[in-house]
């Protein structure tokens, strides 16, 4: 028996590194050569593609695909459609096989987003213990969820004198995120627990639950009036359909130069997904149809004029007030909620 588990270890070993060996050699046989061989290209650029046969063999059905449809050209303008990653395929026969290649290029915004600047407004007064999440508002009324395992809430806040007039503490098992009301219903998110739950905004009676299945956690959350945006911690924005909550799609998030990933808390604003980058002190202004950061608010200055004390985090927390046409906007554990005005739009 001994001799008998000892040949088949051999048997097995000899079958993976012949496998391997002949997978790097398909690699060292072929490739998809992209134009000037980038892997980086402005939305409006024509990129073309072909098959880098290193050593002239004869192969046959060759064909081409970009995200898993096929084109009959071997170049593409990449003039519409979403920014961020896009996968070219090619499959062809080759000694008897089916070999598939695959090449992963980036598709960038065309220009810089503009910096816009802010004048304040007013200064309200905000919980210095609230680890803000998310922040709306609803019929002229401010909600805001908060985090942290054990402190997590749901609140509704008179956001002029800061008090808490209605609250519930979420489970201490769960660390609270993001929140959005769509069709008088509360959204709230949990950061790593794959779950949210859904609120009656008079009584915040939990309605419901439901579950993330595509993105590994919630961060944001916003809609547009008919439909759910969810960010999950990276470049991605997901649309989540409004009946079954299910993730259907994404946007990527992307400048002119890279993607922007650990996008936070989102609100939307007149066509536009505003949204919080964690550890960044600015408010990006998202495309949500291609997912191009149009424009980016400068907020560096406000975390100044809050209380300097050891828990004092990010900024984080956007609320559109459509009855002042302002936003507000403040950060875990600051002690001052902003309603700023954007000057140079």
């Amino acid at each position: 028996m001994k001799l008998g588990n000892t040949l088949t270890i051999i048997f097995l070993s000899i079958f993976f590194i012949s496998c391997s060996e002949e997978e790097k050699d398909i690699n060292k046989l072929f490739s998809i050569k992209t134009t000037h061989n980038k892997t980086k290209y402005t939305f409006g650029e024509k990129v073309s593609f072909e098959l880098n046969n290193k050593k002239n063999l004869e192969i046959s059905d060759l064909a081409f695909y970009i995200n898993d449809i096929e084109t009959k050209e071997n170049n593409h303008l990449f003039n519409s459609g979403k920014l961020g990653i896009k996968t070219i395929k090619a499959t062809f026969s080759y000694n008897n096989d089916r070999i598939v290649l695959k090449k992963n290029i980036e598709i960038l915004a065309k220009k810089a987003p503009k910096v816009l600047e802010f004048e304040i407004i007013n200064e309200y007064p905000h919980d210095i213990n609230a680890y803000t999440q998310g922040l709306e508002f609803h019929n002229g009324e401010l909600y805001e969820s908060t985090g942290q395992y054990k402190k997590s809430s749901l609140r509704k806040v008179d956001y002029k004198t800061g008090k808490i007039l209605q609250k519930v503490d979420l489970a201490p098992t769960h660390f609270g995120e993001g929140l959005t009301v769509l069709n008088n219903n509360i959204y709230q998110l949990t950061w790593r627990e794959g779950i949210g739950f859904i609120y009656n905004p008079t009584d915040f009676t939990k309605i419901k639950t439901f579950k993330y299945k595509k993105s590994n956690e919630g961060w944001g959350i916003c809609n547009d009036g008919s439909t759910l945006y969810k960010s999950d911690g990276t470049e991605k924005i997901w649309r989540l359909n409004p009946n079954t909550l299910e993730e259907e799609d994404y946007i990527q998030i992307y400048t002119n130069t890279s993607k922007i990933k650990s996008v936070n808390e989102l609100e939307w604003i007149n066509g536009k997904i505003y949204a919080n980058i964690y550890e960044r002190n600015g408010i990006a202004i998202i495309n949500p149809t291609n997912g191009e950061v149009e424009a980016v608010i400068n907020c560096n200055s406000l975390r100044k004029k809050v209380t300097q004390h050891p828990q004092l985090n990010v900024l984080n927390g956007i609320a559109y007030n459509k009855n002042t046409n302002t936003l507000f906007v403040t950060g875990k554990n600051w002690d001052k909620l902003f309603e700023i005005k954007i000057k140079n739009q």
